[in-house]
């Protein structure tokens, strides 16, 4: 950083801010039309797990900012657990955000018939009921996404300064790691477990393949450490979860499953590795 001329950050910035101002306006339109196409598609999902590939779903309406509504031509009878599947894995497709709330209201009397709320802290994630069948009638989901109104910039020059800031930090931030890295060299860190082609560092909650870093949350990496102390080999749900959540007093709905995911999206790089899902049963890490 001391070979970079100081002017040099100043254009680079000046740059930044220009574009990001000049992006902002269109943003907003953008935004919504996104989550409209991916609201139908899991919409369209929804229909698909009840083998219906031909009744419509009717144009998403935007109740509010961040409020959508969809609705469908014939009346439809599911599981929760359909539906919450059918949303998460297309937001999580579509890079939409991962806190929203999700309700389920009868067309006759706008009564909720079932809600379910996706959180950031996966901890406080709230889907009950999940096993019991809704019955066929006709429904509107209606999706509310949380904590996307940040509040409004006030004047460009506020704007420019939070972005000079990020950039500032940005650039902290990748000489730091260069010089981290650069140190791992050094002194030769070697306390990782070999995934296939990845490395896996526990410690460091991270996982390496190729020289690239891959990040984990906590908690991914607590269901990680116990598939390499196991593996190909199947570990029961209920000792995930306690050895996971419940022995820190925490009790969960579907947060297990969010995670699993997760950590299935973050190895699908190797084909030779695969978290499968035995059913009734548990999770088996298998290294082929």
């Amino acid at each position: 950083m001391k070979n970079t001329p100081f002017y040099t950050i100043f254009i680079l910035l000046c740059v930044v801010c220009f574009l990001a101002t000049q992006s902002c306006s269109s943003n907003s339109g953008t935004t919504s039309a996104k989550f409209k196409i991916a609201l139908r598609e899991a919409g369209n999902q929804l229909l698909l797990k009840q083998k219906d590939s031909s009744s419509l779903i009717l144009p998403v309406i935007e109740k509010h900012q961040n409020h959508y509504v969809v609705a469908f031509e014939k009346q439809l009878s599911f599981e929760p657990d359909q539906l919450v599947t059918s949303m998460d894995s297309t937001f999580i497709r579509a890079g939409l955000p991962s806190a929203y709330r999700v309700e389920v209201l009868r067309c006759s009397d706008q009564e909720v018939a079932y809600s379910y709320e996706m959180n950031l802290d996966e901890e406080r994630t709230l889907i009950p009921c999940s096993g019991r069948l809704l019955p066929k009638a006709c429904y509107t989901i209606e999706v509310k996404f949380l904590n996307t109104q940040d509040k409004p910039f006030q004047s460009s020059t506020f704007m420019m300064v939070i972005l000079a800031v990020i950039f500032l930090l940005s650039l902290i931030v990748y000489f730091n790691r260069r010089g981290e890295k650069q140190s791992n060299v050094e002194t030769g860190d070697s306390t990782f477990s070999k995934i296939g082609s990845f490395e896996f560092y526990p410690e460091q909650n991270k996982l390496v393949k190729s020289a690239v870093e891959i990040s984990l949350s906590k908690k991914e990496c607590e269901l990680l450490e116990i598939f390499v102390t196991y593996p190909n080999q199947v570990v029961k749900r209920d000792e995930l979860t306690k050895k996971v959540w419940e022995d820190n007093g925490v009790i969960v709905g579907r947060s297990l499953d969010t995670y699993i995911s997760k950590l299935r999206k973050k190895l699908q790089d190797d084909e030779r590795i695969k978290i499968t899902n035995v059913h009734g049963v548990g999770y088996k890490l298998e290294i082929l």
